[in-house]
């Protein structure tokens, strides 16, 4: 044990291997440390159980780090940490051979809880889910500048997470945006614009799949946001490309993406169920449709609503899917389980009164790792099925 640390004893036994350990668990110390700091944890029998943040204002009162008894987590143990997430991309998945846009950090998924890292070219934009992450930033981002000299940053924290986590933080002044290649495919990636880490790099291998299915195929990309799934589509030779979205900013950036990439694409601002209710009216059918929405939901107690809008929403878009068509439908909440998602799917083919035959289940690229024991760092959901008559 560390004697410069605080120390912070379990009520109860504790055997588990995820990082969290929630409030109720936790003997409130005398002297409180303040919110992220790094502490010693001892069990209800006093033996010693690891390292790791302390946030006596979070639900998620220790977010473990380390059991290594003579481990420190200091600004060498980030360095370490970020290297070793570094390598599994660039040395294991070798994505720099297709892209200069991907995660770098996945917070439990590579040990760092709390810390969420995407690369756009040299521009890395740092998201905070943790009081500890936020703390030790100085550290964080003296171990990136090691990986990638010159980069830039662009970090952020959500204010509901601000809240739960008890830091404050205004973000850090907008940066000029990035532009990025994928599989050949450029996009402009901004971060102080429409979408909040600048672009989806989650989608990227079912970006690629997809579009290799499109080749002189009519494609609607339903809740397009920055155009993603549609400049695709039509990079890779698709007929016509429509992408809708309702929020205006958001087209604003597809349309100047499809343009880097000579891709005539149209683009409409519009709420995808009034606009799927038209469509099926006028009897427009489409052999590709793609159905990308936002997450739904961050509380467990609107899940139900949350699968009852998904359910809505497929139900439409299946409506408008040739006989023999393919439907791309996916789902970014992370309280909605796979199995939740499929038989929403299930459900949905059943009200639209069509046949769904699914050809494949996917997730987010494999530069979002997640531990068995974690499973709440898996969120993407990514169904492509065949829809038969």
């Amino acid at each position: 044990m560390n004697n410069d640390l605080p120390t912070v004893r379990l009520k109860n036994a504790w055997k588990s291997t995820h990082p969290w350990i929630f409030q109720r668990l936790v003997d409130k110390p005398a002297q409180r440390p303040k919110p992220g700091s790094i502490v010693d944890v001892v069990g209800v029998d006093g033996e010693w159980i690891g390292r790791g943040f302390y946030n006596g204002h979070s639900r998620i009162a220790l977010r473990m780090l380390d059991n290594d008894p003579d481990a420190t987590i200091d600004a060498d143990w980030f360095a370490r940490k970020i290297a070793a997430a570094v390598s599994l991309r660039r040395d294991v998945l070798r994505l720099d051979e297709v892209s200069d846009a991907w995660r770098v950090v996945h917070s439990e998924g590579d040990g760092l809880s709390g810390l969420v890292v995407d690369r756009y070219g040299d521009l890395l934009v740092v998201e905070y889910f943790s009081a500890g992450a936020f703390r030790y930033r100085e550290w964080i981002y003296d171990a990136l500048r090691a990986q990638f000299p010159g980069c830039r940053f662009y970090a952020f924290a959500d204010e509901h997470v601000q809240k739960q986590e008890s830091f404050d933080f205004r973000g850090t002044e907008a940066v000029p945006p990035a532009t990025i290649t994928e599989y050949g495919i450029r996009f402009r990636a901004d971060p102080a614009g429409a979408h909040k880490t600048g672009f989806f790099a989650d989608q990227r291998e079912n970006r690629e799949w997809l579009s290799r299915q499109v080749a002189g195929k009519r494609v609607l990309d339903l809740c397009c946001n920055t155009g993603g799934f549609g400049v695709y589509a039509k990079a890779r030779g698709a007929e016509e490309v429509i992408g809708v979205d309702i929020d205006a900013d958001v087209i604003n950036i597809a349309k100047a993406n499809a343009k880097l990439n000579n891709a005539h694409v149209k683009f409409v601002q519009a709420d995808i169920f009034p606009y799927l209710r038209d469509m099926g009216n006028a009897g427009e059918r489409f052999d590709v449709v793609i159905l990308d929405p936002a997450k739904m939901t961050r509380d467990r107690e609107q899940v139900i609503p949350a699968l009852k809008k998904y359910l809505d929403m497929n139900k439409l878009a299946l409506g408008v899917v040739k006989p023999g068509g393919l439907f791309a439908t996916f789902s970014c909440t992370g309280l909605v389980s796979e199995e939740q998602f499929l038989d929403m799917i299930r459900r949905a083919a059943f009200y639209a009164g069509r046949t769904v035959q699914v050809l494949k289940v996917s997730g987010a690229g494999a530069d979002h790792p997640w531990l068995a024991q974690v499973p709440e760092s898996r969120y993407l959901k990514a169904v492509f099925c065949r829809v038969l008559d």
